[in-house]
């Protein structure tokens, strides 16, 4: 026992005695992962000046060897964040990132040089990229968990604070009136008509002064209630609320080739209203209430008095006036 005791403490000491370079350490950068560089591969992309590194980042881009391009990068944003190669380093990280398939991470990197550095030269380009990474989420791409690697979920919510943070970043920016469009879109696709009604009317009231953006913005508004109206049985404030969006779009820009379209779809929606108030009317006759079907008898007739269904609510009218001063029934 004695023996096997020295033997271990023999090479333990032999070891710590034993002289050897220390690898460098693991390392997490964000939307790159864990990695480690074995001894002495640092010192074929590590540069002790940041113009130098960023060198190294473009040229390691050029070829194509991104993960060299993402460790000489983010090497500029660790040890000279306000150096004037900080804001490209930042931009390379990115489109590493996208060309990788992970681009929410590219997002957030794009996102670093929106927060950090303002005055970039690239930073229209950048608002770009997060606008078509937006749109590809808005397509049905997934948003990923672990670190980018796993799929989760499509998220039409998500989607539109991608949007949403591309607008609040610059409003008046060459594609934030596109980004507040695409909000509504997001919402729309989530069935939340309402919110996607108030992206759009954002769009119309703020960009007001770019006619196509402002046209599609109000169009869209009333398709939006004309959805919203077509999945609700008896809610007829939608459809009241589709037909008026549709006519100020017709009023505002008569010109616009979806003139047509939206007459047609008012058209329709006055007809839903008839169809609708006619069906509340029959169910308080049904319900012996009068009253209240006269009320919406005549709504029929206020809404359409030549529609299909007028002549038959005119007919139940006169057949239930007498009713209105009967006593009522025990």
């Amino acid at each position: 026992m004695a023996s096997r005791l020295a033997f271990w403490i023999w090479i333990v000491a032999l070891v710590a005695l034993t002289p050897f370079r220390s690898p460098a350490p693991l390392q997490y950068v964000p939307g790159e992962g864990w990695y480690y560089e074995p001894y002495g591969e640092n010192a074929q992309w590590q540069r002790t000046r940041a113009k130098d590194q960023l060198e190294v980042a473009d040229q390691s881009f050029a070829k194509k060897d991104y993960k060299t391009t993402l460790h000489a990068a983010h090497r500029i944003l660790r040890l000279w964040p306000l150096s004037d190669y900080a804001p490209h380093a930042a931009f390379l990280i990115g489109r590493c990132l996208e060309t990788q398939g992970k681009d929410e991470a590219a997002f957030n990197a794009y996102q670093q040089i929106i927060d950090k550095y303002p005055k970039s030269g690239e930073y229209n380009e950048v608002q770009k990229r997060q606008y078509e990474i937006a749109n590809r989420f808005l397509g049905g791409e997934w948003f990923r968990v672990l670190y980018g690697m796993v799929p989760l979920y499509p998220s039409m919510d998500e989607t539109a604070k991608l949007y949403d943070k591309i607008v609040g970043d610059g409003p008046y920016s060459e594609v934030a009136p596109h980004a507040q469009l695409r909000i509504g879109s997001a919402r729309e696709k989530q069935k939340d008509y309402s919110s996607a009604v108030k992206a759009y009317e954002t769009a119309a009231d703020r960009y007001h002064d770019q006619p196509a953006i402002a046209a599609d913005a109000m169009y869209r508004a009333g398709a939006a209630w004309e959805k919203q109206a077509d999945s609700a049985e008896y809610d007829q404030s939608a459809a009241a609320q589709a037909i008026a969006a549709y006519t100020d779009f017709i009023a505002y820009y008569p010109d616009d080739q979806r003139v047509a379209a939206a007459q047609k779809a008012v058209v329709k929606l006055k007809a839903e209203q008839v169809r609708g108030s006619f069906g509340i009317a029959q169910f308080y006759e049904k319900s012996h209430k009068w009253a209240g079907a006269v009320v919406y008898y005549n709504d029929v007739l206020q809404l359409d008095a030549n529609s299909p269904l007028a002549a038959a609510a005119r007919q139940r009218i006169e057949v239930l006036k007498p009713r209105l001063s009967a006593p009522p029934e025990k």
